[in-house]
């Protein structure tokens, strides 16, 4: 039997990078996969294809957490979809920008912390009447709460911000029996990752990592989903750095 067989997950920004990497991930290990989305209905699709193509089961659910009323109304149509129990919350829609301080508007600054800091904060707060015993929550932080990579200033405190929850939430949410951790990713290949699209870029994250070589989302999907099993059923209130060695 896979480890999460029986169970439900919804991970929030889906539809692409990480949060794509980690639905399939979930999905093949035995979950029920909830994909959110933003705005790419085609991307969206084409994972719950994925998934049930592999005999899995996926449901698609639109929101735009940019909206100070996203996290709430997506609360709302999950808790109608699953019923009492919520097992898995991956909170990975994530928006970057690099961007200097001398450039960063206070508009980027606002949809920057309304999507990666806000939206999972309310996120959790509605779906805690449904994460009983043995429920996990993983917020994705990044290799730049702690390091000064590339002009992302803005994003950078966002990070720091998800890691100061993470404590937070784990002390809260472990009086019902759930888990709250976080995972840091170093330069990962996805969109939003400005130094993987140059050859400049790689080259300067090549030369602070240990492994050489630029992660894939799926390296970072592994660690989510083993820390949504059982397997990692005493661990709460922690960062893990999943980065390939960088900064070491």
């Amino acid at each position: 039997m896979n480890p999460l067989t029986g169970k439900t997950a919804l991970v929030t920004g889906a539809s692409q990078g990480i949060g794509r990497a980690s639905a399939l991930a979930l999905a093949q290990a035995g979950a029920q996969v909830l994909i959110h989305y933003g705005h790419d209905d085609m991307a969206a699709n084409e994972v719950v294809r994925m998934i049930q193509a592999e005999g899995g089961h996926a449901q698609k659910l639109a929101a735009d957490l940019r909206a100070a009323d996203g996290p709430h109304h997506l609360a709302r149509r999950v808790r109608i979809i699953i019923g009492a129990r919520l097992d898995v919350l991956v909170a990975s829609a994530n928006i970057a920008m690099d961007v200097s301080i001398e450039d960063t508007s206070v508009a980027d600054f606002d949809d920057l912390f309304a999507i990666n800091v806000r939206a999972p904060y309310f996120l959790v707060q509605q779906l805690m009447p449904v994460m009983c015993k043995g429920s996990s929550v993983v917020l994705v932080s990044s290799l730049a709460a702690h390091a000064s990579v590339g002009q992302l200033s803005a994003y950078a405190a966002t990070k720091g911000a998800i890691e100061a929850m993470v404590k937070h939430f784990a002390l809260t949410l472990g009086a019902r029996g759930a888990r709250v951790n976080a995972i840091a990713p170093g330069v990962v290949s996805t969109g939003l990752s400005a130094l993987a699209a140059t050859q400049t870029g790689r080259e300067a994250a090549l030369s602070m990592q240990a492994f050489k070589r630029i992660a894939e989302p799926d390296d970072i999907a592994a660690s989510i989903a083993f820390l949504a099993s059982d397997s990692a059923r005493w661990i709460t209130g922690e960062t893990f750095y999943v980065d390939g060695g960088s900064r070491l």
